[in-house]
């Protein structure tokens, strides 16, 4: 879903780290997270399952991979009216 997002925190050396962000940019598109071999592999999928980027990174260079869903819209049954005073 458009919103979807994913944060990778590695380690560049020397004591320092980098932050990268892969947001799914369009309505329909979502972020898919794989690792294997020593890779981590974070990338933005269309609806029809085709991939449009990809960020790799080395596994063992990864401190944090931070998922943030898309937030869900309230179904109309689960809004509840607010009452006003007047």
């Amino acid at each position: 879903m458009k919103g979807d997002r994913v944060e990778i925190v590695i380690d560049a050396g020397s004591g320092t780290t980098r932050t990268y962000d892969v947001t799914a940019t369009r309505a329909g598109r979502r972020v898919n997270v794989t690792h294997g071999r020593g890779v981590v592999e974070v990338s933005e999928i269309t609806r029809g399952g085709s991939t449009v980027r990809t960020a790799r990174f080395l596994a063992n260079r990864v401190l944090a991979l931070v998922e943030h869903p898309a937030a869900d819209e309230p179904v109309a049954d689960e809004i509840t009216p607010s009452l006003r005073s007047v």
